[in-house]
């Protein structure tokens, strides 16, 4: 094994069980990156994990990984996957032949690979330097601080203890949970005068009582004020279309600004496994498609605010202003919405009394672990539906999916009802509705109806993925919007009779566009928008083209 001078410097680690391969890439990283980095050759994934274990020990950092992906006892994604383990920022490269492409678009599912390598990689300047260059400058980009872990605690079945964790596990703050029933949990509880539950204790002993969003977005260092009071572009939403417009827009030199009110990703940063997404053949969760989202944006200059909600908006002159709740206004050239949509509600006795009690509206991911050996309902014949449906089937003893129509064919996807079909512990329920729910402090029973009868069923589980609303009553008296709420854009103002007062009769609005000029609205806050991820993100970026184009014009 090789080592560099400098023991202080980030080390570049570089692992193939091919001596002359091994020799041949360790040269190549000297040639150009010794000067701040210090190379470490290994010939096998066990001797690399040692090196690693090192280098843990003593305090030094790593910042890339790169890894043959055909060695013996241990392939390149089996010790990336272990090496995350020890460094979990440091990113990850595989290297492998034409032959092992599929192997490689395998492993960017496993282990998060950053990045894949072709053999030969001659001449390095041109295939092999600029993917380094852009690796390292996304580690030193990222913010390696280890995040202090926070103390939760709180009654198991309190909706807003479940709103707390699930706002805290969305964005990826590590905590731990406490029963107020626990010895720990109890003590903590005396220590801050039996305050209102849930308590929440940071690593430095502070305590919040009952926070809200805004106070746990603080305490977890997300960024919620913006920076200047005038930008290029506001993107109202972080879901697949807001950030898709922040990456195109701020990639193309747009000063650009994301307000988002809950966690980046929405509805899609909830899905357990997105399958029919381009370019991820062994599908992706809605996880690591927002964090990868977010990491691109953030890579361009965006500007993510979370924890943050738009209230208003309104038109000044040229300037496009959006008022946030906390009262703090910004201005833009152009805005876009892409606020998306949230589950509507399931009318049905006792179902209100239970939501966050067993009763849950979307994935809530949080609590498929607990689901283990239960019954469990979701309601929903949609994908988000049915990607729920088997990814709960992994942990409760059965799924019961509840849906009105007659069968799944009108509004999920073929992969997904052969999913569903192919999962023993999974049974369909068609022509069916919730019609009650039961229960003492959480969930117990449910009733389901149907034209011929009623059935009850012991379940503490109730999963609602009923259609969506897109709440923009916030946007009353400024743009138009259909009967449901849905925005109007494009062709379909002036089809439906809603020209705006004041636009010239030759004056088409963008497709995407309006009836507000510079206002444009993507995904699926846009009425008869189709209700897809990759579609979603295909707005943002037309969205953020026809910005282009409306301040050309300006």
């Amino acid at each position: 094994m090789d080592e560099g001078d400098a023991l202080s410097k980030p080390v570049l680690l570089t692992v193939d069980d091919d001596p002359g391969v091994s020799r041949a890439v360790a040269r190549d990283l000297r040639r150009r990156y010794a000067e701040s980095y210090r190379i470490v050759r290994a010939e096998s994934g066990r001797q690399a994990l040692e090196a690693l274990s090192e280098l843990r020990l003593r305090g030094d950092d790593t910042a890339l990984l790169l890894a043959d992906h055909r060695m013996p006892e241990m392939n390149g994604v089996e010790f990336l996957e272990r090496a995350m383990d020890l460094f979990p920022y440091a990113r990850r490269i595989l290297l492998t032949a034409y032959a092992d492409t599929d192997a490689a678009i395998r492993a960017i599912n496993v282990v998060d690979l950053d990045h894949y390598l072709l053999k030969p990689w001659n001449p390095p300047e041109e295939k092999f330097y600029p993917v380094i260059d852009a690796q390292l400058d996304a580690w030193r980009r990222t913010d390696r601080s280890r995040p202090a872990e926070l103390r939760v605690v709180g009654h198991r079945w309190s909706a807003r203890c479940y709103e707390v964790r699930d706002f805290l596990a969305r964005h990826q703050a590590p905590y731990t949970w406490l029963m107020d029933t626990d010895p720990e949990g109890a003590e903590l509880i005396a220590a801050a005068g039996s305050p209102e539950l849930p308590l929440v204790v940071t690593a430095g002993g502070d305590t919040l009582c009952a926070p809200s969003d805004a106070e746990l977005a603080s305490v977890i260092g997300l960024p919620s004020t913006p920076s200047t009071g005038f930008y290029d572009l506001i993107v109202v939403g972080g879901g697949p279309s807001g950030l898709g417009a922040a990456v195109y827009g701020a990639s193309e030199g747009l000063k650009t600004v994301v307000v988002e009110r809950r966690a980046l990703g929405g509805q899609a940063g909830q899905s357990s496994r997105i399958e029919n997404y381009l370019g991820f053949p062994d599908g992706v969760t809605g996880a690591q498609l927002a964090d990868r989202a977010r990491r691109q944006a953030d890579r361009f200059g965006a500007e993510l605010l979370q924890a943050g909600e738009v209230v208003g908006l309104e038109a000044r002159g040229t300037a496009r202003v959006a008022r946030l709740a906390d009262g703090t206004e910004i201005a833009a050239h152009a805005v876009i919405l892409a606020s998306g949509v949230s589950y509507r509600r399931l009318n049905a006795e006792g179902v209100d009394d239970f939501v966050g009690r067993g009763v849950y509206y979307g994935a809530a991911l949080t609590e498929a672990p607990s689901c283990a050996d239960e019954e469990v309902a979701v309601v929903g014949g949609a994908n988000s539906a049915g990607q729920a449906a088997v990814h709960l089937a992994k942990y409760a003893k059965k799924v019961h999916i509840i849906v009105r129509a007659d069968g799944l064919e009108k509004s999920m996807s073929h992969y997904l009802i052969e999913q569903i079909e192919q999962t023993p512990n999974i049974e369909v329920h068609t022509g069916k509705t919730v019609c009650a729910a039961e229960g003492t402090d959480r969930l117990e029973r449910l009733t389901f109806a149907w034209p011929g009868g009623k059935k009850t069923i012991d379940a503490h589980w109730l999963f609602v993925f009923i259609g969506a609303e897109p709440g923009t009553d916030w946007l009353d008296g400024f743009v138009e919007r259909d009967a449901r709420g849905y925005v109007v854009t494009g062709p379909d103002l002036v089809a439906g009779g809603r020209r705006p007062a004041g636009w010239p009769l030759a004056r088409q609005p963008y497709h995407l566009e309006t009836s507000v000029p510079g206002v444009f609205a993507a995904g699926d806050v846009r009425s008869e928008s189709m209700k897809r991820v990759a579609s979603a993100v295909g707005d943002g970026a037309m969205a953020v083209a026809l910005v282009h184009r409306y301040l050309e014009q300006a």
